[in-house]
C-alpha cells in the first residue's frame, strides 16, 4: 500500500485570487473563507479573493491568508472524497506546519487563524526594515556554509534558515553579516542571491518573536493527532499534542529543515505526496530531494478535479 504524505506550502506562495474558484465551487471550502472571516473580525476573504496585492503581501495577512486557502482547499477535497484516506505524515514549510497541525486535528482553525496573525505582526516587528537580511545560497554544502556563517558574522547574528533542497540553502540574520558571507560564498564556488523578504525570519533576530507565538499558543486548546507532523526544527515526527507549543515556539527562530523532513518521510517508505496550498513550491523542492516521491498538486478547481478522482478511485 502507498505511503503518502500531505505537504503544506508556506510564506511566498501567496497571489491574489488563490481558492476563488475553490469558494465558487464548493460549499466546504466557502465556509472555511468564512471562518476565517469570522475569526479575525474582518474580510480576509475579500484581500484574498481581489487583493490589493501588497496588502496580501503582506506578513500579518499573507500568513492567515495562507493557511485558510489550504484548508479551503483541503475542505473541499474533504467534500468530494468523503472517505479519504488520512496520510502517513503530514508537513509543512515554516507557516505550513500550522495548516498540518489543522488538518491533523491539533488546532483549531480559528485559533491557527488568530495565531498565524499574530506570528505575523511579531515577525514583522522583531526587526526594524534594513537591519536583517536572508539570501539563498547555491551549491555550499551545509558544512561549508554553517562555516562561512560563523566567520562572517562578526559578532552580529548569521545562520542557516532554510534546508530547502540539496545546493538550497537560505541564510538569514544581520544585513552587514549576510553582506559579509558574499565573498566567502563566493570562494567557496558557490552563488549568493539576497531575497527580497520583510524581515531575516528563521534566526535569531526573531527571537521577540517566538516570546509572542508561545503566548498566544498558551491559549490554545489541544487536541490529539490523527497522524504525525514531521517538525520544522527537528525533522522528526511529532504525534503528541504537548509538543506542539515547544516546537512552533522554537520554529521561529530556527531553522526549517525541510530537506531532511523529506528525507525522513522517504525513509518511512513514503512513496507518494499531496501538496495542498496555492503554488508548486513544494513538489520542486522534493523533485530535487526525493525524486522517487510523486507530487500531486491541489491548488485550484480543476487541480482538485484530478486529485478527486485519483483519490476516489
Amino acid at each position: 500500500m502507498t505511503k503518502l504524505a500531505w505537504l503544506f506550502p508556506g510564506q511566498g506562495a501567496q497571489a491574489v485570487g488563490m481558492g476563488k474558484d475553490i469558494a465558487a465551487s464548493s460549499k466546504a471550502a466557502r465556509e472555511m473563507f468564512e471562518r476565517a472571516d469570522a475569526a479575525l473580525s474582518e474580510k480576509l476573504s475579500t484581500l484574498i479573493f481581489e487583493g490589493p496585492e501588497a496588502d496580501l503581501t503582506m506578513t500579518a495577512n499573507a500568513q492567515p491568508a495562507l493557511v485558510t486557502v489550504s484548508m479551503a482547499l483541503l475542505a473541499a477535497l474533504r467534500e468530494r472524497v468523503p472517505n479519504l484516506p488520512a496520510p502517513s505524515f503530514a508537513a509543512g514549510h515554516s507557516l505550513g506546519e500550522y495548516s498540518a497541525l489543522v488538518a491533523s486535528g491539533a488546532l483549531t482553525f480559528e485559533d491557527a487563524i488568530r495565531t498565524v496573525r499574530a506570528r505575523g505582526r511579531a515577525m514583522q516587528n522583531a526587526v526594524p526594515a534594513g537591519v536583517g537580511a536572508m539570501a539563498a545560497v547555491m551549491s555550499v554544502s551545509g558544512d561549508v556554509l554553517e562555516g562561512i556563517c560563523k566567520e562572517a558574522a562578526g559578532g552580529e547574528v548569521l545562520s542557516l534558515a532554510n534546508w530547502n533542497a540539496p545546493g538550497q540553502i537560505v541564510i538569514a540574520g544581520s544585513a552587514g553579516a549576510v553582506s559579509r558571507a558574499a565573498p566567502l560564498i563566493e570562494a567557496a564556488k558557490g552563488k549568493m542571491i539576497p531575497l527580497k523578504v520583510s524581515a531575516p525570519f528563521h534566526c535569531a533576530l526573531m527571537s521577540p518573536a517566538a516570546d509572542v507565538v508561545r503566548d498566544a499558543l498558551a491559549k490554545v486548546s489541544l487536541s490529539p493527532l490523527a497522524f504525525p507532523v514531521v517538525a520544522n526544527v527537528d525533522a522528526e515526527p511529532n504525534s503528541d499534542s504537548a509538543r506542539v507549543v515547544d516546537l512552533l515556539t522554537r520554529q521561529v527562530a530556527g531553522a526549517v529543515r525541510w530537506e531532511q523532513s523529506v528525507l525522513y518521510m522517504q525513509s518511512q517508505g513514503v512513496s507518494a505526496a499531496l501538496e495542498i496550498g496555492p503554488g508548486k513550491v513544494l513538489s520542486g523542492l522534493v523533485k530535487r530531494i526525493a525524486k522517487d516521491i510523486k507530487v500531486t498538486n491541489i491548488f485550484d478547481a480543476a487541480s482538485l478535479d484530478a486529485a478527486s478522482q485519483l483519490f476516489a478511485s
